[in-house]
């Protein structure tokens, strides 16, 4: 069986009530949770919230019905480890069966597209890593333009290497951790403490699709960007 998941806290400093806020004509957390309803791959879906409101939304669409998140994991402090947990075991007892591998969406990162969770599944169906993580190629380099100060206050680079490296295209290819979409085998998260104890391997995105909305300008941006996908013809 495999699970889809999404937490939404009702809380957020950034933009207040964000995961219910309306983005292009339905709420943000509609984008993730119905690409989960939607997905052949997926047997059931969890949200974690601690919102009522969210809650009975999301229990409406057909979300299996678990409780609201503990207060200790609804805190802007709270761990997503902790919350993930949580909602497999939370989850599990309600349906009263294993969950094989579990599926997180994060709704604050709206713009990843079908394709792009069923390929997260595919790769991990077909790898059987300990966990998928979705990232994008990073726009900045640690081998090229990253920089730290030293104890003097001088710059060098992050992370050196002999002869140094002189072009973009030269250095060793990393990527940014993007918070959009992850695949893990279950067992490994009810056992591990954190994301990267066993072996996670990268599901690459187009950095496009993997903006995540922390402030009102990521807001305005994702909004923008959605309305341009779902109305084409205005982009021209």
């Amino acid at each position: 069986m495999i699970l889809g998941h999404i937490g939404a806290r009702k809380g957020s400093k950034g933009v207040p009530g964000k995961n219910f806020r309306s983005l292009c004509g339905k709420p943000l957390i509609d984008w993730s949770l119905d690409q989960l309803f939607a997905c052949p791959a997926i047997d059931a879906v969890v949200v974690s919230t601690d919102d009522e409101r969210i809650y009975d939304h999301a229990a409406a669409k057909g979300a299996l019905e678990i409780g609201l998140r503990p207060a200790h994991l609804a805190t802007d402090a709270a761990p997503k480890w902790g919350v993930w947990q949580h909602a497999l075991a939370a989850a599990e007892a309600t349906l009263g069966a294993p969950v094989e591998a579990f599926v997180d969406l994060d709704c604050t990162s709206p713009l990843r597209l079908p394709e792009d969770l069923a390929g997260a599944i595919a790769l991990f169906q077909a790898q059987k890593p300990d966990m998928v993580m979705s990232v994008c190629e990073a726009r900045k380099n640690p081998y090229f333009n990253l920089v730290e100060a030293d104890e003097t206050g001088a710059l060098h680079v992050s992370k050196p290497l002999p002869g140094g490296v002189w072009s973009r295209q030269a250095a060793p290819k990393v990527w940014e951790h993007a918070a959009s979409t992850y695949v893990l085998d279950s067992a490994y998260l009810r056992r591990a403490q954190t994301i990267y104890e066993g072996r996670v391997i990268p599901f690459e995105m187009p950095p496009e699709r993997c903006l995540d909305i922390d402030s009102p300008f990521d807001f305005k941006l994702v909004e923008m960007l959605m309305s341009e996908r779902l109305n084409p013809e205005s982009a021209q």
